[in-house]
């Protein structure tokens, strides 16, 4: 059976968004790449940065067959290497439509 994930993913520093480093920058790039992949398949439902004036972080929503999966996922994506993902089960209500 399927299941939903809301995602949180934590930065390294509250000021993460505004002095990363190039290093950090291109990262953050393939991050947003390897998510947008995801989205296009299905997997990702929504995904992005929340402007939060104590710190910025990024949420997603995920569809995944697993908490497994969902791990594998986490795994992939490069920003995990200098952020933290939490993560928790959700009961999704949304309207299937794309676009």
């Amino acid at each position: 059976m399927s299941e939903h994930f809301f995602l949180k993913l934590t930065p390294p520093r509250p000021t993460f968004s505004q002095d990363m480093s190039p290093e950090e920058r291109q990262i953050m790039q393939q991050h947003v790449g390897y998510w947008t992949d995801l989205m296009q398949k299905g997997t990702a439902i929504v995904f992005g940065p929340v402007m939060d004036p104590s710190g910025v972080y990024g949420i997603g929503v995920v569809h995944a067959e697993s908490e497994n999966q969902l791990r594998a996922l986490i795994d992939g994506d490069p920003a995990k290497t200098i952020n933290h993902y939490d993560y928790w089960p959700m009961r999704a209500v949304h309207s299937g439509l794309k676009g």
